[in-house]
């Protein structure tokens, strides 16, 4: 596109100036590929200024150049609050050249100075033993989003924008990452947006034509389909084509002019006019050669403007000659001498498009959303709290209970707008729907008559892509707020990956003091893996805490409350935290009230202790048995089993242990909440059996504990892929998790006990039977199963 009269803002000079820092800056994103030493060429390049490894990727970085150049122009000149998401996945000599040439990347390491050494320490440390990675990072001034993984790039830039009203978030995407679900999911958020509570979000779709060995499908479809697509997503493009700098600057100059034109008049007709209409907001299209004002072509094949481009054009520099004098007249095309002075620092005309202080894109606050973040105000648990006059009596749905707890969380942020929920359609499902009293659900889409809790400036997020939720999220805590991610237990493992770069990000981050530490990404995973009565097999896979608990043990935490009180305490707890990854399980059906607020904030804190009240040991020195739970249903069916022990076998003494936290499983070695081993050994003990009925797969447990002493003692009973849509009870009989095999496993386990309680364990095998026949019969449980409750 070419707005003669937009363009015309550009004077010569001002096309000069922005044209030196681009300049700069592509000189800078090769000199970080190849070069460890003579940063300015001062003397003709030899072999031993180059690295030994060549890594890095080349292809992308002068498009992103470009566009930072042009965006610290708009910010500078509007005085605006920006945080840019640099999407392509490995773009990193781009952002770090962009951020050292703006003076952040040197205040934030001051040992890598705006001079000739700084340039030198820049380039040598780029994708080196012991320096930075070769994409944005969480070392990378600037940034939120963490290139090695594609797709979440516009997810990302969305949350960052909701509730930052004066927000300018423009998002860079790589034609690679348009390929992926993810991406293609977040071009809706647009029916999200809020024009007049959130801030504004300007993708800008970079069509350099490749991936790493291919052409790109959005790069080769016919424009008018491209522009049909776009403008379906609801989205007014812009296009910028070329190869010609001057030209494109100009270009380039007038679609972000107009682009942010056209923002600030829909915010105007929100904010102040009071329009509801849905608006299209703008969006730019930028065409240009991957690699641009690189090799054009090496050993008689073209890199300029293909694929060749991507990563390292010139891959033999140390061994091959021609390679090394074609790298040097690379270089020396930027004509480093006009960039640079004497002492290596750039040169005033390179930095007069820059913006200064905070408006700097390295040093925006909002991509180091600590400094932001206020500490989130959860009400007292007395107000919510379910009365416990004695155990296993009275029932409630923990996660209905929970929500009264996040209703008034989201009313007492009301005003400072810092507190979403995200979720795929499930908010009532999972029993949350109290919220709806403080905030509808966000929907700038048409309405009905029939439409329930829709609102504009609506908190509750609901979308049928997990993908997009997450990414929402992180892109909200990540500029300084808070939030929680409720989901149907088995369909968390769509986000596994995205959850993994998160609690990366997460453990780099801890490591870099000038990162301040973010409000913790809280998952709630009900709808669990033993009440999928209606949706069967598909809706039964407990696994994502074992994935979880494979992550980095100083981020990660798992959590699986027994009760009400208990859920109420952990996520109190959760929503507090700061820089973790929480994961909740707990269900939504009525479920037994075992402990009281006090007794829970106790057991919480303890994260896995004895329930005296359940046991039998009777001042014994140590139990015959150790029955062990965690989860909601496993610790029913533990209690169940405790009470059948107690009234058949009233001599033998029994102990029964609930663990709420994990990952206090673990040696205290293998994790911040492990425990030693003389407290395990103390609460486990090191040589009686162990029967430990647990919410998700056995072996985790065992993974968990393999190296304790007592651990060839202990038996585990979890789920094991067998499902269906069935009764609750049948679920754990399939699984063998019920109280009557776990009865069973006792007698079984202890010695002397099997020739003793031999009529026993026949009576609890054909009550399982029985249990067959009667749920084939009546549909339902057994009578003396549904009706069940504490005795005592």
């Amino acid at each position: 596109m070419r707005d003669a009269e937009t363009a015309s803002r550009l004077d010569p000079a001002e096309v000069t100036r922005l044209d030196a820092h681009w300049r700069a800056a592509n000189y800078l994103s090769v000199g970080q590929i190849y070069l460890m030493a003579n940063p300015l060429l001062e003397e003709p390049l030899r072999p031993e200024h180059i690295k030994p490894r060549l890594l890095g990727h080349w292809g992308t970085s002068p498009g992103l150049n470009l566009l930072h150049t042009h965006l610290n122009r708009v910010i500078a000149a509007r005085d605006l609050p920006a945080l840019c998401v640099w999407g392509p996945g490995h773009g990193g000599p781009a952002v770090l050249a962009n951020s050292w040439l703006d003076g952040t990347y040197s205040q934030t390491y001051p040992d890598v100075s705006r001079d000739r050494a700084g340039m030198e320490r820049l380039f040598r440390q780029f994708s080196f033993p012991g320096g930075v990675p070769s994409h944005v990072a969480p070392e990378t001034p600037g940034s939120i989003h963490e290139g090695g993984e594609l797709g979440y790039s516009l997810a990302h830039a969305y949350g960052a924008a909701f509730d930052n009203p004066e927000l300018f978030v423009p998002c860079v995407i790589g034609d690679g990452e348009a390929e992926t679900g993810p991406l293609a999911a977040s071009w809706h958020t647009t029916k999200f947006l809020d024009p007049v509570h959130d801030g504004a979000v300007l993708p800008i779709l970079h069509l350099n034509g490749y991936k790493i060995a291919n052409p790109t499908l959005l790069a080769r479809i016919p424009q008018d389909e491209l522009d049909a697509l776009l403008r379906g997503y609801g989205h007014e493009p812009l296009y910028v084509s070329g190869d010609d700098p001057t030209a494109v600057h100009r270009d380039l100059a007038a679609a972000l002019d107009t682009s942010l034109d056209r923002i600030a008049a829909i915010q105007r007709r929100a904010r102040d006019e009071g329009v509801t209409e849905r608006p299209r907001w703008p969006m730019i299209v930028l065409r240009t050669p991957k690699g641009w004002t690189g090799p054009s072509d090496v050993d008689g094949l073209p890199v300029e403007g293909t694929w060749r481009a991507h990563q390292v054009p010139l891959s033999g520099v140390r061994e091959n000659a021609d390679h090394l004098r074609q790298l040097e007249t690379w270089l020396r095309s930027y004509r480093p001498t006009e960039l640079f002075d004497a002492t290596g620092a750039p040169r005033p005309d390179v930095l007069a498009c820059v913006p200064e202080g905070s408006r700097r894109l390295g040093a925006s606050p909002y991509a180091n959303g600590g400094l932001l973040l206020r500490d989130l105000p959860v009400p007292p648990l007395e107000r919510h709290a379910v009365l416990v006059d004695k155990p296993g009596t009275a029932v409630h749905e923990p996660t209905r209970v929970l929500g009264g707890l996040l209703e008034a969380v989201m009313e007492a942020t009301a005003e400072r707008r810092d507190f979403r929920i995200v979720g795929p359609d499930e908010t009532a499902s999972n029993r949350l729907q109290d919220v709806y009293e403080a905030t509808g659900k966000a929907w700038q889409a048409e309405t009905l008559g029939t439409d329930e809790h829709l609102a504009r400036d609506g908190r509750v997020m609901e979308v049928l892509s997990e993908h997009l939720c997450q990414g929402w999220l992180e892109g909200y805590l990540l500029t300084g707020r808070h939030g929680l991610f409720s989901s149907y237990e088995a369909f968390a493992h769509i986000v596994d990956s995205m959850v993994n770069q998160h609690i990366k990000w997460l453990k780099t981050s801890r490591k870099l003091p000038w990162r301040r530490p973010i409000a913790s990404l809280n998952y709630l995973l009900t709808s669990h893996v033993w009440r999928q009565d209606h949706n069967g097999f598909s809706h039964q896979d407990p696994g994502f805490v074992d994935h979880i608990l494979n992550k980095s043990p100083e981020v990660v935490r798992v959590y699986l409350p027994p009760d009400a009180n208990t859920l109420l305490s952990v996520a109190d707890h959760a929503l507090r935290s700061r820089d973790y990854v929480n994961v909740i399980v707990a269900g939504k059906q009525p479920g037994f009230d075992w402990l009281t607020l006090e007794q829970a904030r106790a057991h919480c804190a303890r994260g896995a202790g004895v329930w005296d009240w359940a046991g039998t040991e009777d001042g014994s020195a140590e139990p015959d048995v150790v029955l062990a739970c965690a989860g909601d249903v496993p610790t029913q069916e533990t209690l169940a089993a405790a009470d059948l022990l107690r009234r058949h076998l009233p001599e033998l003494a029994v102990r029964v242990v609930n663990v709420v936290d994990m990952a206090r499983l673990l040696p205290s070695g293998a994790h911040p909440h492990g425990m030693p081993d003389s407290e395990y050994d103390a609460l486990f003990t090191r040589d009686r059996p162990v029967i430990f009925a647990y919410h998700g797969y056995p072996w985790l447990i065992h993974r968990l504990t393999y190296s304790r002493t007592g651990h060839h003692q202990l038996h585990v009973r979890g789920y094991k892929e067998e499902g269906t849509t069935t009764t609750p009870f049948d679920m754990v009989v399939r699984n063998d998790l019920d109280r009557y095999r776990l009865v069973m496993d006792v007698i079984d386990r202890v010695p002397g006990l099997g020739v003793r309680a031999v009529a026993l364990r026949q009576e609890m095998a054909d009550v399982r039977t029985r249990h067959h026949a009667w749920i084939r019969e009546h549909g339902s449980d057994l009578p003396e199963v549904a009706d069940w409750s504490w005795a005592g």
